[in-house]
């Protein structure tokens, strides 16, 4: 399939929540490469990670798509169910970073080839500890990273009811997140235009 892809014109070959099947895509990696895979690797995850698990990675993932979605283990627990999640989720970016450092590196296309993207959902109410998630990003790893600041949260399901969650974000809120993007240091990514959702910034 990921020799198809290729052949069909695809830039990169996409993971998503792959890591239950790390060791199958492993695996079949290794197999595709022999026969001709060239186009780079995206690990697109939620950031919950094992380092152990990432470690095996090195020198195979290019790209690396992590989330970081939560500044608190409380939060984290009653909206995901993840256990200890800002534990596991710093290390499991240090490690990424590691691996592939800060730099977003593109072909002359303008195509990713090699690099770094974290994404941050902004949440109703503050949930997502957005200022020190901005902190975080740019003090322990580097101000250098791309970070995709996203407006997109909708509420569905059992989030309806919720007294926080049963809401978008306000307009207030958005612009609260990109203060804090650019008080943090940071200056590479994408900030969205809350009203229209197209703008692109970097």
């Amino acid at each position: 399939m990921m020799l198809e892809l290729q052949r069909r014109g695809a830039h990169n070959i996409n993971f998503v929540t792959p890591t239950h099947f790390a060791a199958q895509i492993l695996a079949a990696v290794d197999v595709a490469a022999g026969w001709g895979l060239r186009i780079p690797l995206v690990y697109n995850t939620s950031g919950y990670e094992r380092v152990e698990t990432l470690r095996l990675l090195e020198g195979v993932i290019d790209i690396y798509l992590p989330d970081i979605k939560y500044t608190s283990d409380e939060v984290a627990k009653r909206l995901s169910g993840f256990g200890h999640y800002v534990e596991h989720n710093r290390a499991a970016l240090r490690e990424m970073f590691r691996q592939v450092g800060p730099s977003l590196q593109c072909d002359e296309q303008g195509i990713a080839q090699r690099g770094m993207i974290i994404r941050h959902l902004v949440l109703p109410a503050g949930l997502a500890g957005t200022p020190d998630a901005m902190r975080w990003i740019a003090t322990e790893l580097s101000p250098e990273i791309y970070v995709s600041v996203m407006d997109q949260y909708f509420p569905t399901y059992r989030a309806v009811d919720d007294p926080a969650l049963g809401r978008k974000i306000t307009e207030e809120e958005y612009e609260a997140a990109l203060d804090a993007f650019e008080a943090a240091g940071l200056h590479n990514g994408w900030l969205q235009d809350h009203e229209c959702d197209e703008e692109t910034s970097e």
